[in-house]
């Protein structure tokens, strides 16, 4: 059984005003070509499919295009994908059980009634059954009438309402099985803060959505979204993001990008490869003094810091780097700052959303802090629901 595993679309994404249509629709036809190449029998996305839980028309249509022409490219494929944090839950979950008849499922909503189960989708080669068990985006609150609730009546933690959710399944562990899933799962005994983390990836306050990768050790392959970096978790291949297959912002900068292809031979056997994706227009750091940087223009996106000591002509220097670079996404200066002013300055730079409210606020009591936190990541988590 050959399937790829992609995740973290989010198409319709905007690169600090940039419009990545023309890159997104670049990657996806490189997609598209890997998979008549190499004919998998599947092919998963793991959240994130949208950059914006309402996503623009445009963003729809480039979608609507990437499975049109995937479908046409190997019918017999199936297509699974699930809703990840940036999506719309409900919108993904609309004609699932038509399309499903069409080799295309679109999973939206985790089961929510005691009397649901996560979704699972069964297919067959020489080897037997591999059962591919579809999760989406979770949070506690959509599924505490299936794992109840603590000793104050509050939903559970995200580690523990997801132990809860897959353990109730009934998992054959001598079949293959696989869990496409999108959450922020850590490999077991690793923190949240060891995990290198994107700019455009909503983290909450006391990574409270943190989830101990333990669970995943119920299934042959785990194949994760959310993560934008590729990584593999508990040490083991099997069990790994995929990353993003189009850098989202200045600080995935240099990473490579790719598909996991992965190839489940009999139980216990599975292998993983990884097909590069080569971008219309790389994420590239520059720094150096003006004149220096100017010396190797470029089409890429291009973040600049400059190193000149001496004063510039802002328009003069905008104005030639904006020539040199057509796709210059930010301009920065790195000058030596006073020892008072740097004092100052940087470590405010530092603070994240929580703790500069909370220095703002100042001597606030554990349950104030607590009040805060929760608002703080409301906010991050909805902050996507309006158009």
């Amino acid at each position: 059984m050959k399937f790829f595993h992609l995740s973290d679309l989010h198409i319709g994404l905007k690169l600090m005003n940039h419009d990545l249509s023309e890159d997104q629709r670049h990657i996806f036809q490189q997609i598209i070509a890997a998979a008549q190449k190499r004919q998998p029998d599947a092919l998963v996305i793991a959240g994130d499919i949208y950059d914006k839980s309402v996503p623009s028309a445009e963003a729809v249509t480039l979608f609507d295009n990437f499975i049109t022409e995937l479908s046409l490219a190997l019918p017999e494929m199936e297509i699974m994908l699930i809703s990840g944090n940036h999506d719309n839950a409900q919108r993904v979950n609309v004609f699932r059980s038509l399309l499903c008849r069409h080799h295309l499922h679109m999973i939206g909503l985790p089961p929510t009634e005691p009397e649901e189960y996560i979704e699972k989708v069964t297919l067959s080669d020489k080897h037997g059954p591999v059962h591919f068990y579809l999760l989406p985006f979770v949070k506690p609150s959509m599924v505490k009438a299936i794992t109840g609730t603590d000793e104050s009546g509050s939903s559970l933690t995200y580690d523990a309402a997801l132990h809860a959710l897959i353990e109730r399944e009934h998992i054959d562990s001598a079949a293959r099985n696989v869990l496409v899933s999108h959450q922020f799962y850590l490999s077991t005994g690793k923190s949240a803060e060891e995990v290198p983390r994107a700019d455009s990836e909503i983290v909450t306050v006391g990574n409270i959505d943190s989830v101990n990768g333990d669970v995943l050790e119920l299934f042959d392959y785990a194949a994760l979204g959310h993560i934008h970096q590729p990584m593999q978790l508990n040490g083991k291949e099997c069990y790994r993001y995929c990353g993003a297959p189009l850098s989202c912002s200045v600080s995935e900068a240099g990473q490579e990008k790719s598909v996991i292809e992965v190839e489940l031979g009999p139980k216990g056997e599975v292998i993983t490869s990884v097909i590069p994706l080569k971008p219309l227009h790389e994420v590239r750091k520059l720094t150096g003094k003006l004149a220096e940087v100017l010396q190797a223009p470029s089409e890429d996106y291009v973040s600049i810091t400059l190193t000149d000591e001496k004063d510039l002509d802002v328009f003069d220097m905008q104005d030639r780097l904006s020539a040199a670079f057509p796709n210059l996404l930010e301009v920065r200066r790195n000058t030596r700052l006073s020892a008072d002013y740097e004092a100052r300055l940087t470590p405010q730079a530092r603070l994240s959303p929580f703790e500069l409210c909370r220095d703002f606020l100042s001597q606030l009591e554990p349950e104030e802090e607590a009040l805060l936190a929760n608002i703080i990541n409301s906010v991050q988590d909805n902050r996507d629901a309006k158009p």
